[in-house]
């Protein structure tokens, strides 16, 4: 699949920039470090899911300036199997995502504790409770972005379990090889839980709110935003599903991609294998 995108909606800083975005990858690629993002959607007002977005604060090591979803690296107490659990087991996780179930749990449990931090939605509770207000967590989620706290402890703490099936596979992209910073990411959809709302209460981003996708790509088109293209991507195969359960029901085949980008004047041709 190719598809050509305005080169102001892939890079920060609009069409002045040239080829220089886009350095030759070199002889080693850097290895990919496992992250996960979730796309928070809701029904909107007028019909069609709405999408929860965050525009990284500019001069970040990675994506600085660019719209993105809430998501970041996979921490290694991830991994902690005395998490309480509720939902697909970790094996269907790693069937989705062909990858060992170490890695299914901590990635699981990265899309969560990612989503808290950035967004101050939980995707957590008991067997038979979602998580309602998270007000009284506040403190707990300070101390996880400091990494004082584990995800695993926090929940042990306050009696909860991470709601696995709040989540659904959605899709795998690589970041290309020339990037100095390239990250293995599976891409997570799940619904707004009732009760909560998303805040842009993080130091990584400097505008957060809710959109319809279609808004969000001619933003993007129009280059008042810049997106990734898993971002972009995701954005329109979202923007393609009429309500929030279309999306939560659709069957994703999940393979990983490592697109290849080529700077043609003021396009980006995007090449997924």
């Amino acid at each position: 699949m190719e598809f050509e995108v305005p080169l102001r909606s892939v890079l920060p800083g609009g069409a002045g920039q040239s080829d220089a975005g886009f350095p030759p990858a070199p002889e080693v690629p850097a290895e990919p470090r496992d992250s996960a993002t979730v796309a928070l959607i809701r029904d909107g007002a007028d019909g069609g899911p709405e999408v929860f977005l965050q525009r990284r604060v500019r001069g970040m090591a990675f994506a600085g300036g660019m719209t993105v979803f809430p998501g970041g690296g996979v921490d290694p107490r991830d991994a902690d199997a005395s998490v309480d659990w509720v939902g697909p087991s970790v094996r269907e996780w790693a069937r989705w995502f062909d990858c060992p179930e170490p890695l299914a749990r901590a990635l699981v449990c990265a899309a969560v504790r990612e989503t808290f931090e950035e967004s101050g939605v939980l995707l957590a509770g008991t067997a038979s409770t979602t998580v309602t207000d998270t007000a009284r967590y506040t403190d707990a989620r300070r101390a996880l972005v400091a990494r004082e706290l584990s995800l695993a402890a926090f929940l042990a703490g306050e009696g909860l379990a991470v709601r696995a099936d709040l989540l659904r596979p959605w899709g795998n992209w690589v970041t290309p090889e020339q990037e100095p910073r390239r990250y293995d990411t599976r891409f997570f959809v799940a619904a707004l839980p009732e009760g909560q709302d998303a805040d842009g209460a993080t130091t990584e981003a400097d505008v957060s709110g809710w959109q319809r996708p279609a808004e969000a790509l001619a933003d993007a088109e129009a280059g008042r935003c810049a997106l990734l293209p898993p971002t972009w991507c995701t954005l329109a195969e979202l923007g393609a599903c009429g309500t929030v359960a279309e999306a939560l029901t659709t069957t994703r085949q999940i393979r990983k991609i490592t697109p290849r980008l080529t700077v043609r004047g003021d396009t980006v041709r995007v090449e997924v294998p």
